[in-house]
């Protein structure tokens, strides 16, 4: 088989790694790719977002199996265009990538079929959307409805710093259309998860549990990123409330999806909000997670490709996922000043070191090649990422890894993995 992936950041590495070890698999291409994927596939330069060179590209070299990492061409309809010209593509269509491309729709789909979330309301008016938050007081979250690479919420203590937050989305316009509307929701406590099923929009088939650790410092203090770090398995999601999971909020999603006339096949991130034994919904991603792919991966026994084909054609066959018993745990290293501006070009020093570590991988995320080196190009650089027979192993083999690794102003978490330890200890 020859397959494509689309995208250029850790978790398109990550899913490039595992797909390249499938004995089915001849020829992986991946646009466009980093420098550490091109180790493992031939990098082609055809941006993400640009469908038709895309198309092309897969038309050309007569691709079996298109593989969609990011959000963003998901939400354009990568997986429409494909299908329409005859291609088997992994993903879903424009309409069912709604679940996370308009918060407001997957908000009001939880709504329509009892899916347990927070209570929202949606505004396209700033002074209507300021109104409700003074009545309703702080803390209060407040979201951007469209795509905003993981930082278009709010999670907002005081009255004030949600006004602000409205009108750093709604009238400065930050996040540009993505901003048009908001969606306010009341706060909600507990400890987030994360939690991935592939279906082909009528099978479930789940995937380990995993943690993602959103704030930039330690002890989950400042703004929100993309992801810091995760770990894999994550303790707080128990079997009992594994299968709670699936029937009161996965089962009826995917139904719901189907009855509203948009099938959702691909992989399905629930972000979960877990408290007194219940999880609620806090979002829905319509790809995998970036850094929950490189643990995830890491830890899956069963060759994807089968998984990817059986999504992608609408038959998937399988009933279960076989999985190493060793814990996973991702430590993102990342450019001084992210979430905010950073300075690029950097040379990243200790790369080959880490590589000799035994049960390491470093995922490439933001970098690049520049007169033979590898630089820091992006906010998240690097995932760096630990097997271990315990969750602790898999923490010190991770930081073992960033201790060899450097470049000017690299910054990253010292405590990915303890929620983990403080619920096991």
């Amino acid at each position: 088989m020859k397959i494509l992936v689309v995208g250029g950041g850790g978790r398109e590495h990550a899913l490039v790694w595992k797909i390249a070890q499938s004995p089915l698999v001849a020829k992986v291409w991946c646009a466009p790719g980093n420098p550490g994927i091109a180790q493992l596939a031939e990098c082609v330069d055809i941006a993400a977002d640009d469908l038709g060179g895309l198309l092309a590209f897969a038309l050309e070299q007569d691709v079996d199996l298109t593989v969609v990492g990011p959000e963003a061409p998901l939400t354009l309809g990568i997986v429409d265009r494909f299908r329409a010209a005859g291609l088997t593509i992994f993903g879903p269509t424009q309409a069912a990538a709604r679940l996370e491309g308009s918060k407001g729709f997957s908000k009001d789909l939880m709504a329509k079929y009892g899916i347990p979330t927070a209570a929202y309301r949606r505004f396209a008016d700033r002074d209507e959307a300021v109104a409700y938050i003074r009545n309703q007081g702080a803390p209060i979250v407040v979201k951007a409805d469209g795509l905003a690479a993981g930082k278009g919420v709010v999670v907002a203590t005081s009255v004030e710093q949600a006004v602000a937050a409205v009108d750093e989305i709604m009238v400065a316009g930050v996040f540009g259309a993505a901003g048009a509307e908001v969606v306010i929701e009341e706060f909600m406590d507990g400890e987030e998860a994360s939690f991935f099923v592939f279906t082909d929009g009528k099978n479930i088939l789940p995937l380990a549990s995993a943690q993602d650790h959103k704030r930039i410092f330690d002890g989950d203090q400042g703004p929100n990123t993309g992801g810091m770090g995760a770990y894999s398995p994550a303790p707080v999601v128990t079997p009992e409330l594994h299968r709670k999971i699936i029937e009161s909020i996965v089962r009826p999603t995917i139904d719901g999806m189907a009855r509203e006339g948009c099938p959702y096949a691909g992989i399905l991130y629930v972000g979960l909000m877990i408290a007194k034994g219940k999880a609620r919904v806090v979002e829905y991603n319509a790809r995998f997670g970036d850094p929950e792919a490189q643990p995830l991966l890491m830890r899956l026994k069963s060759d994807i490709v089968p998984v990817l084909l059986g999504c992608a054609r609408g038959e998937m066959r399988q009933s279960e996922l076989e999985w190493h018993d060793k814990a996973a745990v991702c430590v993102v290293m990342a450019s001084g000043g992210y979430p905010g501006s950073y300075e690029k070009g950097f040379a990243i020093s200790g790369l080959e070191e880490a590589a000799k570590i035994e049960d390491l991988f470093v995922f490439h995320a933001g970098t690049a090649a520049k007169d033979g080196q590898i630089v820091n190009s992006g906010g998240r650089v690097l995932g760096v990422t630990g097997l271990g027979r315990s969750v602790a192993e898999a923490i010190a083999k991770a930081y073992e890894g960033t201790a060899l690794i450097s470049w000017p102003g690299a910054q990253y978490r010292r405590d990915i993995g303890q929620k983990a330890l403080n619920r096991n200890g």
